[in-house]
């Protein structure tokens, strides 16, 4: 085996810090995705349940989670529900869910085996046309306004 010099050494010892950080790095990441996992709420939650779901969320500093939880309960717009989790993060009162935001029901799910039509038409009565637009444009290529015609002529 040739003598190594300085700048031989040099580059080996760079070569295995790179290695040894990467493989560092990679640990920390699986691990901080593992974390603890999100609590799965109940189908339908009054407001009062919701509200400690929120704050349980805000406290295990998942607030994507709990603005989501709350889009799902409430029906409300992404802007809406970001800033109600930030005004709660800030230790502000937020502005109170509108009661009538409140969905009834949780809508029935969409099976992948159901026609267009079928998953367009469960869209409507859950009172998402904008996501039935989405879903028409997404599985068809069609624009936007014959996508929206699509849905407003289908019967519910």
């Amino acid at each position: 085996m040739p003598n190594l010099g300085p700048v031989e050494l040099l580059i080996m010892l760079v070569m295995a810090l790179t290695v040894v950080t990467a493989v560092v790095t990679t640990v920390t990441i699986t691990l901080a995705r593992r974390g603890s996992p999100t609590p799965t709420p109940p189908q339908q939650l009054d407001a009062a349940g919701l509200q400690h779901h929120v704050m349980a969320l805000i406290a295990a500093n998942k607030p994507i989670f709990a603005i989501k939880l709350i889009r799902e309960q409430t029906g409300l717009d992404l802007k809406s529900a970001k800033q109600h989790v930030d005004d709660l993060r800030a230790g502000r009162t937020p502005r109170p869910l509108p009661p009538n935001h409140y969905i009834p029901a949780t809508p029935p799910p969409l099976s992948r085996g159901a026609d267009l039509a079928t998953r367009v038409r469960l869209l409507k009565d859950a009172g998402r046309d904008g996501q039935a637009v989405l879903l028409v444009r997404g599985e068809t290529g069609m624009s936007e306004p014959d996508a929206q015609h699509f849905v407003d002529s289908i019967q519910t």
